[in-house]
């Protein structure tokens, strides 16, 4: 890690959990459980200690060498508070973000849906997810994510050890995002900040995340008072299935456009139109 952070002239990402925790954890429970460790007590073994620890390493070594770091799908409240929100982010050293599902979803989710919210690293509790989102709104997480991973449902209803990590999401992401809008949680605005802008100015992804001209035409046209429910015959993943199932939204994608061609209008997809490489900013 020392040497990483002393050479790489780039952004360094990191998923950042302490191995050594969890291990120590996963011993634990697999002495009192077996293989067969209940759902729930995922994010004790995958603790948030675990999670500070880690990140709070990352971003002493980062700041020792000057380095760029980037933390991937941050996931606690205490972590949130090792971030600064009172410079731009283009001058920013250190960043990181918020995957949906842990704004989403708490610990209280996992009697219900079990191994289907098994995330690497876990779904915390309440307080950590009302954290998330307060640092997300006061700009010390800066961009928002899917974490996409469309597992199959046998990948996922394993015994604990065996059961795959991840789940499908960027189907619904936006959708989530716009329910918190429609709860007066979060403005459009500040959606359209932190799944748009920030995301291609943190990765310097040329001529990308904005409406302007001379840039690439990826746009989203939504109806924002269309209520629909996540079933299994709307949803778009290969893999079938969603941990969003029964869900009911307030909001509807229309239409979705890449590089200017309409590829998705209302349940239908344009296969002719395909994307392109993205091109990076030089320093």
């Amino acid at each position: 890690m020392e040497k990483l952070f002393a050479n790489c002239n780039s952004i360094i990402a990191i998923h950042s959990e302490k191995e050594e925790i969890i291990e120590a954890n996963e011993e634990a429970f697999r002495k009192k459980y077996g293989e067969a460790i209940p759902a729930n007590l995922h994010p004790i073994i995958r603790s948030a200690e675990g999670c500070y620890e880690a990140t709070k390493r990352a971003i002493d070594l980062a700041r020792k060498h000057n380095a760029r770091l980037h933390i991937l799908h941050l996931t606690t409240e205490a972590e949130t508070h090792l971030f600064r929100n009172d410079i731009p982010l283009k001058e920013k050293k250190i960043t990181t973000e918020v995957s949906v599902h842990h704004l989403w979803f708490s610990d209280k989710d996992y009697d219900q849906l079990g191994m289907l919210i098994k995330w690497n690293p876990a779904i915390k509790t309440e307080k950590d997810k009302y954290g998330l989102l307060k640092a997300l709104l006061d700009d010390r997480i800066d961009i928002i994510t899917t974490d996409h991973a469309p597992h199959t449902l046998q990948e996922k209803q394993q015994p604990y050890f065996k059961s795959m990590s991840g789940a499908p999401m960027v189907q619904h992401t936006l959708n989530c995002m716009l329910e918190f809008y429609k709860q007066g949680l979060i403005s459009l605005e500040k959606v359209v900040e932190k799944m748009c802008h920030n995301p291609a100015t943190l990765y310097s992804i040329a001529r990308r995340g904005f409406i302007r001209e001379g840039y690439f035409a990826d746009l989203t046209l939504v109806d924002l008072n269309s209520t629909w429910t996540v079933t299994k015959d709307n949803i778009l993943y290969k893999c079938g299935w969603s941990p969003l199932e029964g869900t009911t939204f307030q909001t509807a994608i229309k239409q979705t456009f890449v590089n200017g061609n309409l590829v998705y209008d209302n349940g239908t997809f344009n296969e002719t139109a395909k994307g392109m490489e993205i091109t990076i900013k030089p320093n």
